[in-house]
């Protein structure tokens, strides 16, 4: 079945050159520029990788702290018991709770866009996986959102600066946003520099020849950019 654009779509493909393979600076400027959208479209970031997501030994996951943030403001919920908690609170924590905020989640609560435990609440924040795994909430060790007590700040101050995880899907590819279309472009360029260098630095053993072997960037509902993979990755790890 062939997909049908808009008008708006039609015209902003045209500024894509869909046979070239841009610079950073260029393709995310070009992205901006294709932004047709009425409200503040998201900038993303679209890898295809080089390992096959059946393997364990070929997951790629991790975070990336972009410096310029994602242009919205970021509610983060805690999961603590004792001084844990009052500790969270302190920080600036949106939502804080233990057993009671778990069953407000199970009736439905899901007004936060990072959920971090500390280790002693994990046991009980697992039966809510089938309720934030799908959503990507779900606090994780490899993810950095399952922290010691001493730890919350960070992990808190982080979630509201920009912090975005990538996760392969079944289809070998991630999905990142890297910011608003009304970022400067070299807002944008770093940002994407940040997530590309943590993903490098996520490869994982069982990787083989081209790890990285597409990047795609492009505004919400805009056509895609395809940027210059190599020279991409290299700026990515000098600039980091």
């Amino acid at each position: 079945m062939t997909t049908r654009h808009g008008k708006k779509y039609i015209e902003a493909a045209k500024q894509v050159d869909s046979t070239k393979l841009y610079g950073v600076d260029e393709g995310v400027e070009l992205a901006k520029k294709t932004s047709y959208t009425n409200f503040d479209g998201t900038i993303e970031a679209h890898l295809r990788m080089g390992v096959d997501s059946r393997h364990a030994d070929q997951q790629v996951r991790g975070v990336a702290s972009l410096p310029h943030g994602l242009g919205k403001m970021v509610r983060v919920l805690v999961f603590a018991q004792g001084e844990a908690v009052g500790r969270a609170e302190e920080v600036g924590a949106d939502v804080v709770g233990g057993d009671d905020l778990i069953k407000q989640i199970e009736g439905g609560f899901l007004d936060f866009d990072v959920a971090i435990a500390t280790p002693d609440m994990m046991g009980r924040v697992g039966r809510l996986g089938k309720i934030l795994g799908r959503r990507g909430l779900m606090p994780n060790p490899k993810s950095g959102t399952v922290v010691q007590p001493q730890d919350i700040g960070r992990a808190v101050g982080e979630a509201r600066k920009g912090r975005v995880e990538f996760r392969l899907d079944r289809t070998n590819l991630m999905h990142v946003p890297i910011g608003k279309a009304s970022f400067e472009t070299k807002a944008l360029t770093e940002n994407l520099n940040a997530l590309l260098d943590a993903v490098q630095k996520a490869k994982p053993s069982g990787a083989k020849g081209n790890y990285v072997r597409s990047i795609t960037v492009c505004a919400t509902m805009g056509p895609g950019v395809s940027l210059d993979v190599l020279p991409a990755l290299a700026a990515a790890t000098t600039s980091n």
